[in-house]
């Protein structure tokens, strides 16, 4: 059963910007301003949080628990805080540029993935449209380009691991008939754990810092509790999209938040903005523009064509219905001499020929 008062698809993407954006200022000020860097831990709690919350709300009866197969959540879950680990540890051993070249890879690895994988295909307008958001975001956030062999291996293992996880999240809820909500209650509480574990030891590594010795005052205590209870948002606003769209328009819309995101931090906070951000951010909107509209473009040729497949289908059940329908008042020469004639053992009094088509 999906979630009471489901959100649509404009709804859901709505919801992911929203609190996307608002997530990101909320850990900016955390640590670049308080100088509270432990990402990974940070992100532990915000799983932590987000089961807890979707607990109350099980228990509020505002959806139902619907357990699937186990090994099948396990390995989900592992794999996302992996992912999620991975790619922490790829902005520590990398340039800024090549943090963000990794997450711009992410939506062709995704691409080739489905492609080769679920034969799915992607027409020239998405490949076009995919082609010029990436090329608008590289060139507003894509600066320094430092190379290593260590950081590379780390950003390939992130890139992989990331779409793999993003596929399953679509996959698992169409294959298993789970909604978003459902699926994140169930994976959180695992992925939480994974973090929690390895979240001080990869902070750790990437900042020469012990997250429990941290001077805890109260404005860093505000904005972490904040940034849990925003985070409920974005990790289900986040199942939600890509069990309402797919892993690549998710991607799509990430580039699109990070956009936003620098948008905001030259309004709002002043950051630096040069004419090469402008101009990235530019081609990046009219490339999520063509996205959208190839996209809607593809879902009306799929809605007319549904009609006609329907009604192909409905003419032969039409025929069978005719032809049952003529065998039934043939006699079997056999019981003809007796005066008796015999239905056809398929008739409408058993329902069984209904059966045999279903």
């Amino acid at each position: 059963m999906a979630e009471k008062g489901g959100l649509g698809t404009v709804g859901a993407l709505s919801l992911s910007v929203i609190s996307s954006v608002a997530i990101v200022i909320c850990n900016k000020t955390l640590i670049t301003t308080l100088g509270f860097c432990f990402a990974t831990t940070l992100t532990s709690w915000h799983l932590a949080v987000t089961f807890c919350s979707l607990h109350v709300a099980r228990s509020l009866k505002l959806f139902e628990h619907k357990p699937f197969d186990s090994r099948t959540l396990f390995g989900f879950a592992i794999l996302n805080g992996i992912s999620i680990g991975l790619l922490n540890l790829s902005l520590g051993f990398n340039s800024v540029g090549f943090y963000q070249m990794t997450k711009l890879a992410i939506i062709p690895c995704t691409v080739l993935l489905e492609t080769v994988f679920f034969r799915k295909r992607f027409s020239q307008r998405i490949q076009f449209s995919i082609a010029l958001l990436l090329f608008g975001v590289g060139i507003a956030t894509v600066t320094d380009m430092q190379l290593n062999f260590l950081g590379s291996v780390i950003s390939c293992l992130a890139i992989v691991t990331t779409c793999v996880a993003q596929i399953m999240t679509n996959t698992i809820q169409k294959r298993f008939k789970v909604s978003s909500t459902q699926l994140l209650y169930q994976s959180s509480p695992y992925q939480a754990a994974t973090l929690f574990v390895a979240g001080p030891f990869l902070d750790a590594a990437l900042t020469n810092r012990n997250v429990f010795s941290f001077d805890y005052t109260s404005y860093v205590l505000f904005f972490v509790v904040l940034s849990c209870l925003i985070s409920v948002s974005v990790n289900f606003s986040t199942f939600l999209v890509i069990g309402k769209t797919s892993a690549v328009t998710y991607q799509v819309l990430g580039h699109l938040k990070t956009c936003l995101v620098l948008a905001f931090g030259y309004i709002l906070l002043k950051n630096p903005f040069s004419w090469r951000n402008i101009f990235g951010i530019l081609i990046a909107v009219i490339g999520m523009g063509l996205y959208s509209y190839a996209c809607v473009l593809e879902s009306q040729q799929k809605a007319e064509e549904l009609p006609i497949s329907t009604s192909q289908v409905s003419k032969e059940d039409e025929l069978s219905v005719s032809l049952d329908a003529d065998e039934s008042t043939e006699t079997d020469p056999l019981l003809e001499d007796a005066n008796m004639k015999v239905g056809s053992p398929w008739g409408n009094k058993t329902g069984f020929g209904k059966d045999l088509r279903a």
